[in-house]
């Protein structure tokens, strides 16, 4: 396994998904931009779990999962806030969550989220920088 090459697909993915919900936003197609934001989060932790441990990521859209494979240190509103966001891949995935969850996400909802999904972004990037 080359872990380079391997971080850099997970992070070329974290990229493409994030511009994806950036564009799904200003579409004003918000439970596919909160998808979105979900899907580029889970590939930038997977960039970071492979970057951390020289491994393969689990195979999971568990974000705290995720956090926690990684080794990062998170408080209580880090995690509340993952397992928030865990919950747009089921939610605009399955046909029994999504109307539900088409009601939920208005303008208001999804700029907040996008908001805190980009500052965990930014926080996580920086995890990649450090040697």
């Amino acid at each position: 396994m080359n872990v380079r090459k391997l971080e850099e697909y997970w992070f070329n993915g974290y990229k493409d998904a994030l511009l994806t919900a950036e564009k799904l936003f200003a579409a004003k197609r918000y439970h596919h931009c909160l998808f979105f934001g979900h899907l580029a989060l889970e590939k930038l932790l997977k960039a970071v779990v492979v970057k951390r441990t020289k491994e393969h990521a689990s195979v999971t859209h568990d974000l705290v999962k995720l956090i926690k494979d990684c080794g990062l240190e998170a408080d209580l509103g880090v995690l509340t806030d993952l397992a928030e966001i865990s919950k747009f891949n089921i939610s605009a995935r399955y046909d029994s969550y999504k109307q539900a969850f088409y009601k939920k996400a208005t303008k208001e909802f999804a700029d907040k989220w996008l908001a805190v999904i980009k500052k965990m972004a930014l926080w996580l990037e920086e995890e990649l920088t450090k040697k």
